[in-house]
């Protein structure tokens, strides 16, 4: 059905059985966040917290905490949707299938912004920045944030909403050095659209006017995250997603969603930037404070009973792990359409997205060899870490499709995916180091801001080795607290061993542990027993402490014509570093009340 805002949808959700009325008023410092995540853990329904301390608004959160809840909340549109993505794809899908692309034309006309001429619900009132729910996520974060907001921009020279960006990023209401209902954060990270219009408006002079959409139907803000193929914009997808046209109109210069039941409205100024966080992000760290763009506020609205939208993130999976699969479960084919050869791409979650990303490509650049080996799943590569948000993976492992196998390989199958590879892998060969680059925003492993290094792991071919089972009797002797986290990966106290020790005490033997004893990998740790403990310790800890040219390298290293290669097994330092983020941590105060509230509710 088509939601004409967030209550009706909530609403929906209550009809279904999927939707928690929190009665009593609860803090927005650290408890509203605290009883999501209790919540979210258990798999639970959507919130609607009835009585926000410090604020006359309601609040929602965990609206897409599940795949399922998702799925449902859009199962009159998500046929239409993945239609519509699939003839963009592929244009001659309209001819293929003309009757079912006819039936996709009445969702092809929500595609189409309206703009209306009448104020609508959300001037309802005018309101101040700190009238909203200031939550407050985790025990360190620099001030209350907006977690689910929709960031409109437009183009300076192409202004309209043809052209305009919906993007979702971070706002800071207040905290640090920001006015409080004057000045507000506006974080956006690396690859993001409303970077190219900041440059185009700087370049003129100009304050670049952004508007802040919270709330309004659930697809608006499924269209800030979306990554949409060249040519759609987010206002097209989020009327076909929703089942109605997004409906818009200006404000003193500003354009504002009238199905939004909050808009912020302000001006980020060239070269104006304050400090910003630290915040709990999705990585399961805090990003720290830097300076960002400076967004001062012009105007706040909010529709008549308005519900502020929000989500809370750490460690993953969280509730934007959902927001992942829907997107998925849309776009199908999509990315590996844009670029030729690639059969699939998974960004594991796990371990935060952007830090690992399993891939697998095709391998036909020369059938005529006898000798199999990486050549175009290179090319893929290449081409993988130059598209868009694909760009900022800082570990991709690759390999060819085998049609021989007796399974097909499943990149959201990561050990299976890491097995193959690591019984496949040249160690002297398969290693592809880009040094001096950038990665993540949010990533802390390389020693700068944006700043680090990447490593793409490329294997084809026949089996080389057959994988550690146990840890063998050599890796034991070390005395260093070893355990076998899967077959071939063995993980090792970085208090007892390092990296230098392990390459004094297995020198020239590196062939010997690899090929032989089936060791491919070896990984300082902390707590060698917790990251062996659960597969999903060993994707977070493992790929977001390191930064690939400083934590990693191997028994029995070379480095050949300026290629790196080593002929024993891979060490990877997992560790904590002295210039990493903190990790999230729950306030055990602050969990002790929520047992209290949610024990009413029966969770």
């Amino acid at each position: 059905m088509a939601y004409s805002n967030l209550e009706a949808c909530l609403l929906d959700l209550e009809r279904n059985g999927q939707l928690l009325r929190i009665k009593e008023e609860v803090d927005p410092d650290l408890e509203m966040a605290a009883i999501h995540l209790r919540i979210f853990e258990q798999k639970g329904p959507a919130i609607l917290f009835e009585k926000v301390k410090g604020s006359k608004f309601r609040a929602a959160s965990n609206i897409f905490g599940t795949l399922e809840r998702s799925q449902f909340i859009f199962r009159n549109t998500l046929d239409s949707v993945k239609q519509l993505i699939d003839i963009k794809i592929d244009p001659t899908a309209a001819i293929k299938s003309p009757l079912k692309t006819l039936s996709a034309l009445p969702a092809a006309l929500n595609a189409l912004p309206r703009k209306n001429p009448f104020s609508k619900p959300v001037l309802f009132e005018e309101i101040n920045i700190s009238d909203l729910p200031l939550i407050k996520h985790w025990p360190m974060d620099g001030g209350a944030f907006v977690t689910l907001p929709q960031v409109y921009t437009e183009d300076a020279d192409k202004p309209g909403i043809a052209n305009a960006n919906l993007g979702m990023y971070r706002i800071q209401l207040d905290g640090n050095d920001y006015e409080l209902n004057k000045e507000i954060g506006l974080h956006y990270q690396l690859h993001r659209g409303i970077g190219v219009h900041q440059t185009k408006a700087n370049s003129k002079g100009l304050p670049l006017k952004v508007s802040v959409f919270v709330g309004g139907p659930p697809a608006h803000s499924v269209a800030a995250v979306m990554p949409l193929p060249e040519g759609m914009s987010e206002m097209n997808f989020a009327g076909v997603l929703a089942g109605k046209r997004f409906n818009y109109t200006y404000v003193d210069g500003y354009c504002v969603s009238t199905d939004a039941d909050f808009v912020i409205t302000g001006d980020v100024y060239p070269n104006e930037n304050k400090p910003e966080g630290p915040f709990g992000d999705h990585l399961g760290y805090y990003s720290l404070q830097h300076d960002f763009p400076l967004m001062k506020v012009h105007k706040v609205y909010a529709r008549k009973n308005a519900i502020w939208a929000f989500t809370v993130v750490g460690r993953p999976p969280q509730e934007d792990t959902s927001f992942g699969q829907l997107i998925h479960s849309m776009t199908g084919a999509a990315v590996s359409n844009e670029i030729p050869g690639l059969k699939a791409v998974h960004a594991v979650d796990a371990a935060g997205v952007h830090p690992l990303l399993l891939a697998i490509g095709s391998e036909r650049y020369t059938p005529y060899l006898q000798t199999q080996k990486p050549a175009e799943i290179l090319t893929i590569a290449n081409h993988i870490l130059g598209t868009g948000q694909l760009s900022l993976a800082k570990f991709l492992w690759i390999t060819a499709e085998d049609t021989s196998a007796k399974f097909k390989l499943d990149t959201h199958k990561e050990q299976a995916f890491f097995a193959y590879m690591l019984a496949r892998m040249d160690f002297s060969r398969d290693l592809h180091f880009y040094t001096n680059t950038t990665i993540d925003t949010l990533d802390y492993s390389g020693e700068n801001l944006n700043s680090g290094s990447k490593l793409v792991l490329a294997a084809y071919g026949e089996v080389k080795r057959i994988l550690a089972a146990i840890v063998p009797d050599s890796i034991q002797n070390l005395n260093a607290d070893a355990h076998l986290i899967m077959p071939g990966v063995i993980a090792l106290n970085a208090a007892k061993m390092n990296i230098v020790l392990l390459q004094t005490m297995f020198n020239g033997l590196g062939e010997e542990l690899l090929e032989n004893e089936g060791v491919a990998m070896l990984i300082l740790t902390e707590d060698p027993a917790w990251m062996a403990t659960d597969m999903q310790n060993f994707l977070w800890a493992g790929f977001t402490r390191a930064n690939p040219s400083h934590d990693i390298d191997g028994i029995d290293a070379f480095v050949k014509n300026k290629h790196w290669g080593c002929k024993g097994p891979l060490i990877i330092d997992a560790t904590i570093k002295k210039h990493h983020a903190p990790p999230v941590v729950k306030d055990v105060a602050v969990e002790k009340r929520v047992d209290v509230i949610l024990a009413k509710y029966g969770y």
